[in-house]
């Protein structure tokens, strides 16, 4: 990159929103593209020697900050290290925009991390960008566990932030949604939080369903006249039964983050609302929870975006992979779930594909018969990893 802010990338295989460029060039200046091209650039540029070149990718569902945060069940660790350690991995990944999922319930005896894990993550959040520690950018998701007591006031004091992107209405009630087999969610927390007893397990099972009982059903509008009222997309979770389908489409819902069966899918595809599946689900070729599989999705043209979720390598892997599994996406469209479409669905039309006017977030990836790596990562022209 010169001292003007120009940079050339050239003899790369560039995907395109629509289409793919087997030989071209991109021309950057100032961190955004000014040019795409076939053939060979009109001055020397830095040669990516066949390599992809795709857009960076977009992650609007990822909770991975949690295993840096807490390595270790009931060890916390320094909360703006944790953020740094975490970014680099997120960008290293190929990640170059990531709404940090964040908690938002207070829960007591709360197996699970810290109470007020929310705040605390956002204010480290702040404090690691303004020393200018981050590589790409953050944004931040509300995950919002509707049943809990105090879920509307602990969102209303976060919602105002400027880099909320997104607000997810989950429910993880034993018997319902995800989770409908009891069973799951107790082989789910004793992974999880390093061995609860059974007694254990059932004190917070009946907390939780008695929560969902006398708070749900008003958490839930007021959740939604939060989002309304400051503009914040909303996201359902785990939507299983009509009922819920029949609840996303009335709050105008905007994602619908790992809808458990093919059925709901279907239906939520059909009004508009844009699917989103776990990227280890495809990896792994199934659901851990036994839910509908992302590749049957797919197969069926239902599949809009993806996530990594809990394992961030997984959401390029995926993009790589979902030809294979469904010829209802070429390269360009695969590409396109981890890209330009999770970034319109929350309104940051500014990146997610690589043309002229857009941000310069790129990452050059090489393939080979054994796998996949990320090679070098642009964010707004300035390269990150």
């Amino acid at each position: 990159m010169s001292d003007s802010g120009t940079m050339i990338l050239a003899n790369a295989r560039i995907v395109l929103a629509e289409a793919v460029i087997e030989r071209g060039y991109v021309v950057v200046d100032n961190g955004h593209i000014v040019e795409v091209g076939e053939g060979s650039p009109p001055e020397r540029g830095q040669d990516l020697g066949g390599d992809l070149l795709l857009p960076g990718l977009v992650e609007l569902h990822t909770d991975h900050i949690e295993a840096h945060i807490q390595p270790r069940p009931k060890v916390q660790w320094d909360a703006v290290s944790a953020v740094v350690s975490y970014d680099a991995q997120i960008a290293t990944s190929g990640i170059t925009t990531v709404l940090d999922s964040l908690r938002v319930w207070r829960e007591e005896a709360n197996a699970e991390g810290v109470d007020g894990q929310a705040e605390m993550l956002s204010g480290a959040i702040d404090r690691a960008r303004a020393a200018g520690l981050l590589r790409i950018d953050h944004f931040l998701h509300l995950r919002c566990e509707v049943p809990m007591p105090n879920v509307v006031g602990d969102t209303a004091g976060l919602i105002n932030r400027p880099d909320v992107r997104l607000v997810s209405l989950m429910d993880h009630t034993p018997g319902q949604r995800q989770f409908q087999d009891p069973q799951k969610l107790r082989e789910y927390y004793r992974g999880k939080s390093g061995g609860m007893t059974d007694f254990e397990l059932d004190e917070m099972f009946a907390r939780r369903i008695s929560n969902a009982e006398k708070y749900a059903v008003d958490n839930y509008k007021g959740l939604v006249e939060l989002a309304n009222r400051y503009g914040t997309p909303l996201a359902s979770h785990d939507d299983t039964t009509s009922e819920h389908v029949e609840q996303a489409i009335n709050d105008r819902v905007a994602i619908a983050e790992f809808p458990t069966t093919a059925g709901a899918a279907a239906a939520l595809h059909a009004n508009g609302i844009k699917v989103m599946m776990g990227a280890p689900n495809l990896v792994r070729g199934g659901s851990h929870s036994g839910n509908v599989a992302t590749a049957e999705l797919a197969r069926a043209g239902l599949l809009d975006l993806m996530s990594s979720d809990y394992v961030p390598s997984s959401l390029l892997i995926a993009a790589l992979r979902l030809p294979a599994e469904s010829d209802k996406y070429d390269l360009p469209a695969a590409l396109r779930t981890v890209s330009k479409t999770p970034a319109e669905a929350v309104g940051l039309t500014d990146r997610g594909e690589i043309v002229a006017g857009k941000r310069a977030d790129f990452i050059q990836v090489h393939q080979s018969d054994h796998g996949v790596a990320v090679r070098s990562v642009w964010s707004g022209g300035r390269r990150v990893a």
